[in-house]
């Protein structure tokens, strides 16, 4: 390794592919929307100093109250001067914002979602449409901002479920994208562009095969094709090179040097998540965060490294997969976890974290602290989701892959498998793998990301053995391009949903700092006796992931509640859901769909999770709780609220917001914003093609040859991280596939062009 100089250190910037095609909306159509962008973060300013009708103008009093509030949690002898300039600032007016929005909608928004998009503004545009939407016949460009505000807030509960639908849509492009691109936001919290702890080093140097420009296929044989670089691709990928086998891993995405990170989060969602961190379920309830890129989710995941529990390994057994209860599965549980140091003795929890897990000692609740895989040593870095610099997390890239390359293994980066290729089908019916056909395109000025000035060339990889790691979105999908035809696949989706919390408090707690999620609360995690229920946990502080999450209810109001992250803590409820969902392909471009909305079941589980962070914030002394739900009030704590009353969590004023939450609940879905981190479950393992996608051995059913290796394979929720039940799984399967090819490596040759 080679350490880089910190009081030098900058990342490298990594180039945005360039900005899409926005013809698919009018000029009269991107004016409207914009207009209402300008309503959900408009310019705040007095009648004094207006400037045009995009400015949203409130009283000398409330001014002078919000750059009062502002300059006291803002760092530096210019907080006032800074809180005017924020309070100022409009999103429109904002060119990075601008493409910004105009790339999620251009790229990742599907063809349905703009095309409703469009309706709605070409309806405002109209007078007859205008009169229905907004009971004006001015078109709402037009209108004064506050008018803008009061149209769109009301769309939120409209009759209309289109119009419910852009409010819900629309919120959440402008608040990410704002967020992303503010010139102020980041100095207001006092949020630095690069980690203060950490020592920058240069991680392994990864070498991938290029190819010439042609017209014709090229081919490659191989023992071992591996789709996907994640955790159960790369784990795999390591024990087949180490066993003497000739492998190779391709992965639709590119890798990064550790140079590059921490990216800036535009940067971040765009070339290291599925969809650009895009990804919504039908309903648009559901925020789905899935990694795509060099090391998958684990590349871009929180260190949390927990092994599966009893509860949940017997459930397993109990499906006819004996193996979850055995000594073996342990054994492999422990092997992976050795291999990328997991621990909790060289962790150190940060503010937040010790608010969880003091907060959960005093209120009598079990809690612990979560191992890290941080190579037995301390990590304190709460940015890994942006990458991590210092390669101290051991994620795929840092550990199973940089094994693998050292055994022979060999890569390809930016190829998309199109299908797995079959062979006549063999004496027992079953038909025989023999490859991956799909589409390479090498790195160009934006990385591979645009295809320009790049190279693509169609491959076709012939292998005795196909490992399908796409990831949960991802592997049903190649599956049924390639003619599964088993109806089991995309099915049974578990997304471990969460809603978010945050507690504000008097002082600064800069929550950005220390590792994300070092601490876990377990009392809730079995509330139905057959091991469904919440764990509590906190999330990874980086404004990008945090902000934008939250309800808007007006401009105003939200410019204020972004400003009180420097002094908040955040809180999850993480989920062991019952009930799942579904992944399909859409129709016109092939990306994956979600269907999927958070059961009253599960809700009622969430709901118990997030009266339980409520009061480990109120006995932690916290000033407000608020939630990602919009039918959930904040809780302010009162002006008299002593936080060492005797009474705790008995307050009077506390007692009476959880009754009124039960009794709403199991809460709405459409009116809040659950997310997820975890994927697992849509080509389950089983006993019986008639319920699953794969056999006991990770082989599809009705395949010779082809194995699928990631959490798509879980039976059902893991109800911990996935990371490491998925690569013990692959561990164990890899393990079995190398001893079904297995010789000795002086048998083997190099793999081959032909």
């Amino acid at each position: 390794m080679t350490d880089l100089v910190v009081s030098e250190y900058t990342p490298q910037e990594v180039p945005l592919p360039p900005a899409p095609n926005v013809s698919f909306f009018s000029e009269a159509q991107w004016t409207t929307l914009f207009a209402l962008a300008d309503a959900i973060v408009p310019s705040i300013r007095t009648a004094a100093t207006v400037q045009s009708s995009t400015d949203r103008v409130i009283s000398t009093a409330e001014w002078d109250s919000a750059v009062s509030k502002l300059s006291s949690m803002i760092p530096g002898p210019d907080a006032a001067k800074l809180a005017a300039v924020y309070l100022e600032e409009d999103a429109s007016s904002n060119p990075i914002f601008r493409a910004s929005v105009e790339r999620i909608l251009g790229h990742y928004v599907h063809e349905e979602g703009k095309s409703g998009f469009g309706l709605i503004m070409n309806a405002l545009n109209t007078r007859a449409g205008s009169l229905i939407l907004t009971g004006s016949t001015t078109p709402i460009h037009q209108q004064p901002v506050a008018f803008r505000e009061k149209v769109f807030r009301g769309w939120d509960t409209s009759r209309l479920p289109p119009l419910r639908a852009v409010y819900r849509g629309l919120t959440a492009i402008v608040k990410k994208s704002w967020v992303m691109s503010s010139p102020t936001m980041n100095q207001v919290l006092g949020f630095p562009r690069v980690p203060v702890h950490g020592k920058p080093t240069e991680g392994f140097p990864y070498e991938f095969l290029q190819f010439p420009a042609g017209d014709q296929p090229e081919t490659i044989e191989t023992d071992v094709v591996i789709v996907g670089s994640g955790c159960g691709g790369a784990v795999t990928a390591k024990n087949l090179a180490e066993a003497g086998l000739r492998v190779l891993v391709v992965e639709k995405s590119y890798s990064y040097s550790s140079k590059s990170f921490p990216m800036k989060p535009n940067e971040a969602y765009v070339n290291m998540y599925e969809n650009a961190g895009a990804t919504m379920s039908e309903d648009g309830t559901m925020a789905v965060l899935a990694g795509s890129t060099w090391g998958g989710g684990g590349t871009i995941n929180w260190s949390a490294a927990l092994q599966t529990q009893a509860y949940v390994r017997q459930e397993w057994a109990d499906t006819g997969l004996p193996f979850f209860t055995s000594l073996e599965f342990q054994r492999s549980l422990d092997r992976v976890c050795d291999r990328m140091g997991v621990n909790t003795e060289h962790v150190e929890h940060n503010r937040q974290n010790n608010v969880i897990l003091e907060g959960a000692r005093k209120l009598g609740y079990a809690a612990k602290a979560v191992p890290q895989n941080t190579g037995n040593k301390e990590h304190y870095c709460g940015y890994c989701t942006l990458g991590c610099h210092s390669a101290g997390k051991k994620g795929p890239t840092e550990s199973f892959l940089a094994d693998a390359a050292k055994a022979g293994a060999v890569f390809i980066e930016g190829f998309k498998a199109d299908k797995v290729n079959f062979d006549k089908k063999s004496p027992n019916g079953k038909r025989v793998a023999i490859g991956v056909e799909g589409t390479w395109t090498s790195r160009d000025s934006y990385l591979g990301v645009s295809g320009d000035g790049a190279v693509t060339r169609k491959l076709i990889i012939k292998a005795k053995k196909v490992v399908v790691s796409s990831g949960t979105l991802q592997s049903p999908l190649l599956l049924l391009r390639s003619g599964i035809k088993n109806s089991q696949v995309g099915k049974n989706l578990h997304l471990h949903p969460v809603m978010g919390a945050g507690a504000i408090f008097d002082d600064s707690v800069r929550p950005w700092e220390g590792g994300a999620l070092t601490t876990v609360v377990n009392e809730f995690e079995d509330l139905d006796g057959h091991g469904h229920g919440v764990k509590i946990e906190a999330v990874a502080m980086m404004p990008s992931v945090y902000i934008p999450v939250f309800p808007w209810r007006d401009g105003l109001d939200y410019k204020m509640w972004a400003a009180s992250m420097s002094r908040s803590t955040s809180f999850i409820t993480l989920t062991k859901d019952r009930d799942g969902g579904r992944v399909f392909p859409d129709p016109v471009d092939g990306r994956p769909r979600i269907d999927y909305t958070v059961s009253p079941f599960d809700r009622r589980h969430i709901v118990e999770g997030i009266i339980a962070a409520a009061k480990i914030a109120y006995i932690s002394g916290a000033k407000e709780f608020h939630t990602t739900h919009r039918d959930i009030p904040p809780f302010v704590r009162p002006d008299a609220s002593n936080p060492d009353s005797p009474e705790g969590t008995n307050d009077a004023a506390l007692q009476n917001w959880i009754a009124e939450l039960r009794r709403k609940s199991p809460l709405n879905p459409e009116r809040g914003l659950f997310a997820s981190a975890h994927q697992m479950g849509t080509c389950r393992m089983g006993k019986t093609p008639k319920t699953s996608v794969v056999d006991p051995d990770c082989q599809v059913w009705g395949t010779d040859g082809l194995y699928v290796v990631d959490a798509s394979v879980f039976p059902s929720a893991s109800g911990v991280n996935p990371m490491v039940t998925n690569m013990a799984i692959a561990d164990w399967a890899s393990r079995n596939v190398a001893r079904a090819l297995g010789k000795p490596r002086s048998e083997r040759k190099g793999m081959s062009r032909l």
